[in-house]
């Protein structure tokens, strides 16, 4: 399998990796190929049409999971804990 070095990271990019991967439950090299994946495979611009479909069926997963604003606040604070 090809091996690629990359040099110079900023120290603020390699800790936002770093935490990204801690929070995903990887190793800093496979948030690196995820990130890689996503940004070589992910179409760069949607139809309208894609982002409506797109956005329905995000409402469709969620629309038995509704959230109150006491819900989202309570949320914000722990994220900031």
């Amino acid at each position: 399998m090809p091996t690629i070095t990359v040099k110079n990271i900023p120290p603020e990019l390699y800790e936002r990796l770093k935490q990204a991967a801690s929070e995903n439950r990887r190793s800093i090299n496979s948030e690196i190929i995820v990130c890689i994946e996503r940004a070589v495979y992910s179409p760069k611009t949607r139809t309208p049409g894609e982002m409506l479909s797109k956005a329905r069926e995000l409402r469709r997963k969620t629309s038995g999971h509704p959230v109150t604003d006491e819900d989202f606040t309570l949320r914000k604070m722990v994220g900031r804990l």
